[in-house]
């Protein structure tokens, strides 16, 4: 099953927990992320793994990615060997990553268990080295379609109380995500599954840090971050203004209402109608 052009909400459900699966199945969520990691109690991970690896066996409603346990330790190799081949598998989330050679080495280990035809990587960032990495990690493989932030473990790696105190980290990853160009990161995941204010308020903030979509942990989550991550009608009609002006007179020009617009302004338009258009 492949992506849509834009996804905006991925939904993790706990591997070793099948229903739960099949209901995030049909959630509505443009991804669902089915967890080895850390959901998974260690004396389940052996469970999860053949059931993930059962659901994999066919077609999904949606792109299947599976979070694998952390790369330096035992389980990550049974991971991949269990699923790698599977058709139902759209992408692997890499957890924990530290340096660009455990990327290197997850790509060279996944080609040579599917004759050269890797699934797509996304690595979770989830430590301050990680995080001064960042770069080296996003532009380490062509594999690698993604990086995103594993917040928990980082506020915990730095000892940060206050939410605020991450959005150096946050800034961090949006920029290395578009130095080795890929596309803006999905925010991390919201852990009160209750307060949907605050979800829909640390949305506005992540979209004005420049991340793309989110995370979620329950799908009562999904339709507070879709709406807040779709353009606003006022923003698609600004949007069509520009591209309409701009396809009169390839120019930087001015508009009537004093508006300066040049091709920079003119490529920010066409990505709000391109995200605006994901769900027609």
């Amino acid at each position: 099953m492949t992506e849509r052009t834009t996804p905006l909400t991925w939904l993790y459900a706990p591997g070793d927990r099948p229903h739960v699966v099949a209901k995030a199945l049909v959630a509505g969520a443009d991804v669902v992320v089915v967890d080895l990691e850390d959901a998974v109690a260690p004396d389940r991970k052996d469970h999860a793994r053949a059931a993930t690896a059962e659901l994999l066996t066919g077609p999904q409603p949606v792109p299947v990615h599976v979070r694998v346990n952390a790369l330096d330790g035992p389980l990550a190799a049974r991971d991949l060997e269990a699923i790698a081949t599977l058709p139902g598998l759209a992408g692997l989330r890499l957890p924990k990553v530290t340096s660009p050679s455990q990327i290197i080495r997850t790509a060279h280990r996944m080609s040579s268990l599917t004759a050269g035809d890797s699934p797509a990587l996304y690595a979770l960032l989830e430590t301050a080295l990680a995080v001064e990495h960042a770069h080296a990690i996003a532009s380490a493989h062509p594999s690698l379609r993604g990086i995103s932030l594993g917040e928990a473990d980082l506020r915990a790696d730095l000892g940060v109380r206050e939410d605020a105190g991450l959005d150096w980290s946050r800034s961090r990853i949006v920029v290395a995500a578009r130095a080795a160009g890929l596309p803006p990161p999905p925010q991390s995941v919201h852990p009160d599954i209750r307060d949907l204010e605050a979800l829909a308020a640390s949305c506005t903030h992540g979209r004005a840090l420049g991340f793309l979509g989110r995370a979620a942990i329950h799908p009562r989550q999904l339709p507070i971050i879709e709406r807040a991550y779709l353009p606003t009608t006022h923003e698609i009609e600004e949007a069509e203004t520009i591209v309409k002006a701009a396809t009169r007179d390839q120019g930087a020009q001015a508009l009537p209402d004093g508006r300066f617009i040049d091709a920079a302004v003119v490529a920010t338009a066409q990505r709000t109608l391109s995200l605006a258009n994901r769900c027609r």
